[in-house]
């Protein structure tokens, strides 16, 4: 190769790479723009989607359920249990009001798990007479251990202490977001608490179509 046609492949070289920079810009600037009303909804979607681990719970039912078969619907993953003083209860009570205010068909595609951070007391039968307060179609996970659950909980970003199970009417700290799975089983995202009901119902339908 002589000098003149190595600059020549250096610069077409750098054009290409200068080209492949701009368009991977507009690309994102594009993305950012589609996904503003879903951040200003508080559902913060990931760039790449995450496998879960095959870890399996148990439900309400009693039935064992792999939590990487978490498919055909999109899932809203709460973390929390039915001792918590506050706010499992109002982001259950949140979650209940926004399915009430989405249209039926898609209510069908949308489903809320609880994960429990408490499987020291947490039965399935307590966990089903809960949700039954809020909604019978809520989904009731227990762990089989600690470690099960810290492993979950690591792989969705969704953080909880562990409590000390030796004190009396125990509390334990977790987080309010919600880990958003998608119909394959991948985690998609987030969705931020404190919610905003209005706007999550405004932004849900257009989801969960995608």
């Amino acid at each position: 190769m002589t000098k003149t046609q190595r600059n020549v492949f250096i610069l077409v070289a750098l054009l290409a790479l200068i080209m492949g920079l701009i368009f991977n810009s507009l690309m994102s600037r594009s993305s950012q723009g589609n996904n503003t009303a879903l951040t200003k909804a508080g559902i913060i979607l990931l760039p790449q989607s995450r496998h879960l681990p095959a870890i399996t719970l148990t439900n309400q039912d009693g039935q064992p359920v792999l939590i990487n078969e978490l498919k055909d619907k999109w899932s809203l993953l709460f973390f929390g249990y039915t001792y918590c003083p506050d706010i499992c209860p109002t982001t259950l009570s949140q979650l209940r009001q926004i399915k009430s205010e989405l249209p039926k068909a898609v209510q069908d595609k949308l489903q809320v798990v609880l994960v429990s951070v408490d499987p020291n007391r947490d039965t399935p039968q307590q966990l089903k007479k809960y949700l039954s307060y809020f909604d019978p179609q809520f989904v009731g996970l227990t762990p089989g251990s600690t470690e099960q659950l810290q492993t979950l909980a690591n792989a969705v970003s969704i953080p909880f202490i562990p409590p000390d199970t030796s004190k009396p009417n125990y509390t334990v700290d977790h987080s309010g977001n919600l880990a958003l799975i998608g119909p394959d089983g991948t985690q998609r995202g987030f969705i931020r608490a404190p919610f905003n009901t209005q706007k999550m119902v405004a932004q849900l339908p257009g989801l969960v179509d995608r």
